[in-house]
């Protein structure tokens, strides 16, 4: 049949045009030729009135046949033309510089918790971590808190809102200190043993350039016979040096901890003035950076550990603080702003 012949006519140059197509606009012109209203197929639909009925089905089916084929090909060639067309919209000239990636880098305070790490780790200690979320009995009783100690209310410590009227265990906190972590420590892994904790804490009071409301700590401990005063103060020098890279200015007070028997606040020159008085020191050339001192025997029965067998000492270092002597900034809300234009400073 003459008009089944001149279809596959149509077929063919279909295709062919369909393939010469160089862009996506062409593409939708080529559409509009073959498969719309002016369309050699529609031509043919216009003509079929003239035929029998079986001509008229043969040739109707030869017009869906060709419209699916044609369809499919374009839509293929415009996937095809999509995935090879360029992104840009000019020409690329590679004679222009590149653009600059921004990379990121450690927040000061992450930096010198990992550097307290390594300190460390070459004396032998072991990295442990615990939750945020604390309780009464390992923030305060495990740690010979009394009962009505003033670090237990509310006025500074974070409870958690429904467990308030709990005791123990059940009555959960933000974690005000990271001492409780020891006593969890000892339970699991028992003495001797050396090891540090790093984290956050919370505590419940106003913020000046020397305070925060959650801030970083970073605490050590070492249990074992016959631990002696000088050799937890061996320590705390040593860590200072392998932090700041000198000798630094240290001195001690004595100061109450309940966890610990004597305890002291340990001090280190402010690197802010020199030691010369700033508002970071108070305008007294010195710093609290870590109290300090001997493990409570009541600490030790909380860890199921002979306090006349074992003995240990703690420090506890305020993180911040010393980031702001590395740094010689006087302010430690700046390293918790999240602001840019300062972080990137200590790239």
């Amino acid at each position: 049949m003459e008009i089944l012949q001149n279809m596959d006519n149509i077929l063919k140059a279909g295709l062919e045009q369909i393939e010469a197509t160089k862009t996506v606009e062409e593409l939708q012109d080529v559409r509009r030729e073959l498969t719309g209203k002016k369309s050699p197929l529609s031509e043919v639909s216009k003509s079929m009135g003239s035929l029998d009925a079986e001509a008229r089905k043969q040739v109707g089916m030869k017009i869906s046949e060709i419209k699916t084929t044609f369809e499919t090909k374009l839509n293929e060639k415009e996937a095809a033309l999509i995935a090879s067309k360029s992104v840009l919209d000019e020409p690329l000239d590679l004679t222009l510089p590149g653009t600059k990636i921004n990379g990121g880098a450690l927040h000061p305070i992450t930096q010198m918790c990992y550097d307290l790490n390594d300190a460390f780790a070459s004396l032998g200690f072991e990295v442990y971590s615990e939750d945020d979320i604390s309780s009464e009995k390992y923030a305060f009783d495990n740690l010979n808190f009394a009962a009505d100690h003033p670090a237990r209310q509310s006025m500074d410590t974070y409870w958690i809102e429904g467990t308030e009227d709990k005791a123990g265990t059940e009555r959960l906190c933000l974690r005000p200190h990271l001492t409780g972590g020891s006593v969890r420590y000892l339970l699991k892994h028992g003495a001797p043993a050396r090891f540090v904790y790093p984290g956050r804490v919370y505590r419940n009071e106003t913020t000046d350039a020397r305070h925060e409301r959650a801030f970083f700590q970073y605490e050590a401990l070492i249990v074992d016979k016959n631990i002696s005063f000088s050799s937890g103060m061996v320590m705390i020098q040593t860590i200072l040096e392998k932090v700041f890279g000198r000798k630094i200015n240290v001195r001690m007070r004595e100061g109450f901890f309940p966890f610990t028997e004597p305890g002291y606040e340990i001090d280190m020159e402010c690197l802010v003035c020199g030691g010369k008085g700033c508002k970071v020191c108070n305008h007294n050339g010195w710093i609290e950076v870590m109290p300090g001192g001997v493990i409570h025997p009541n600490v030790l029965k909380s860890a199921n550990l002979d306090p006349n067998k074992w003995t240990g000492f703690y420090i506890n270092i305020g993180l911040d603080r010393l980031v702001m002597m590395r740094y010689g900034v006087d302010d430690v809300r700046l390293f918790h702003s999240g602001d840019l234009r300062f972080l990137n400073q200590f790239k």
